[in-house]
Order: C-alpha cells, then structure tokens, then sequence
C-alpha cells in the first residue's frame, strides 16, 4: 500500500514538473515558430503549418514601405559591447573581491559594507549623473559611453568576496613563503580554484549586459551605433504591423545566450552547486 503511494507521489511529481517545464519552454518554442511561421499564419495558428524564412529575410532587405535596418551591425555591437562590459567586470570583480577577502587594510570593513549598501541601491538613480557625466567627458554616441559604466559589477565583487573567503589561508601562507607576489598568488592560485563560480558569474553579467536596453537606448543616438535591444525596441512604429520580423528579431536576439548556456552547462551546474552551499 506505501509502495502504491510512493509511485503515485512520484508520478504526480514528474507530471507536475512535466508540466511547469513546458510553461516555461513554450514561450520560447513560440517565438521561434512565430518567426518561421507564413505571415498569414503568425499570431493566428498556435502551431503553424506552413514556414518560411521571410520574416528573417524583411529584417535585412526590408518591404516597400519600410527601409532595410543595420541588422548584422547591431549584432555585432551588442556583441562586442556585451563581451568587453563583461571582461572587464570579470576582472574587477576578481581584482576588488581578492584584495577585500585575503588584504588586510584599513577601512576593508566599511569598503564591503558600502558595497552591500549599493548593491540595494535603486541603479535608475544614477542614470541622470551618469548620464551627464558621459556627455561632459565627450563620450556619448561612443562604444565607450556603453563599456565604461558597465565596467564593475557589485554583485560579482559579492560573489567573488565569499568564495575567497572560504579558500584556506594557508594555501596563501605557504605561496608566500615559496616567494609569490599577490598577484601571482590571484592568478595562480585564487582564480584557478574559482573556475566553477567564474562560469555562473561570466554567464549571469554576459546576459545582464546582453538585454540591458535603457542605458543603451540613452547614451547612443546613431544608427550605427544601436544594439539588438535598441533596435528592437524602435520596430514598433514601423514594424508593428508585421509580428512575423519581430519574433525574428527576438530569435537573433536568444541564440547566443543559448549558445553560450549550452557551452558552459556543465560548469555552470558546478558553480550554481557551490553558490548553494
């Protein structure tokens, strides 16, 4: 009679997590056959029968009453612009979150503390200042407009903090010993150790920066200087009539997260174990 219960228990489990993994899939699968689908079809069939690229197509060469828009540009801004934003974070990150859990120094206590307290900190308060400081420095409608304040990352100073934390001290002691400089000892020994919690946190600020849309949208004016996000986001007026393009563009905008998911899968189970703990 338990045994009875248990498998019912656990069919109803696999059912119900069945069924929430298809709630949460569904939205994209229907992006993807929206864009494929015959625009006759797009928004009226939930499965279409009929495909074609020609929403993929329009996206490049445009119709008779809409111009062609720098597509393959702003994929290639957004990629760049995500991938030197991110490096840099990475760096910072690890550089800030060494110094503040292995050197001892005075005022580490308030520094860690402050970044804490601005990590709770409401971020679209700042866009003024920055904004303001971007253009009185020269750099608005420049790829560094959209690099330089995207350069540190307080939740991965956060994240990186706790895990130096936890290496032993000795590991430290005895590199010290053997004459390694505190560089060669992050390098060396720190970053290596943290290669799991490094690919949740890479993938994490890469997403972050991919879909960031606001400051973008703020700090650039040109056509060719507009991201993915930016440029979705001004289909509306002349793409509004066509959905068909606009899955498109949502699609070109998923694969790459996607891509780099699926690359870094098994490290990313790793590192999302460790933050767990």
């Amino acid at each position: 009679m338990v045994g009875a219960n248990s498998k019912k228990y656990l069919t109803f489990r696999y059912i119900f997590a069945f069924g929430l993994l298809a709630f949460m899939v569904f939205p994209y699968l229907y992006m993807v056959l929206m864009s494929l689908a015959d625009w006759s079809q797009v928004d009226q069939q939930l499965i279409p029968t009929t495909f074609t690229l020609r929403s993929y197509d329009w996206l490049f060469t445009g119709g008779q009453s809409v111009d062609p828009k720098p597509w393959i540009r702003a994929f290639f801004n957004t990629l760049f612009v995500s991938a030197a934003s991110t490096f840099l974070m990475m760096i910072s990150g690890i550089v800030v979150a060494y110094t503040l859990a292995k050197i001892n120094f005075k005022g580490s206590k308030f520094l860690n503390n402050a970044i804490l307290f601005q990590m709770f900190f409401p971020a679209v308060i700042l866009l003024v200042p920055m904004f303001l400081m971007i253009q009185d420095i020269g750099l608005y409608d420049t790829y560094w407009a959209m690099i330089i304040p995207k350069a540190l990352s307080l939740w991965a100073v956060f994240m990186y903090t706790n895990f130096f934390r936890a290496i032993p001290d000795t590991f430290i002691e005895s590199a010290k010993l053997d004459g390694a400089s505190t560089m060669q000892i992050m390098l060396k020994i720190a970053v290596p150790m943290s290669k799991s919690i490094t690919s949740v946190i890479f993938l994490f600020l890469f997403m972050e920066r991919w879909t960031e849309l606001l400051w973008d949208m703020i700090v650039v004016r040109s056509e060719e200087m507009l991201t993915l996000n930016v440029l979705i986001s001004q289909m509306f007026g002349p793409y509004g009539g066509y959905p068909g393009p606009m899955y498109a563009a949502s699609v070109l905008l998923t694969i790459p997260i996607i891509i780099l998911f699926l690359f870094f899968t098994k490290s990313f189970k790793e590192g999302m174990q460790f933050t767990l703990k």
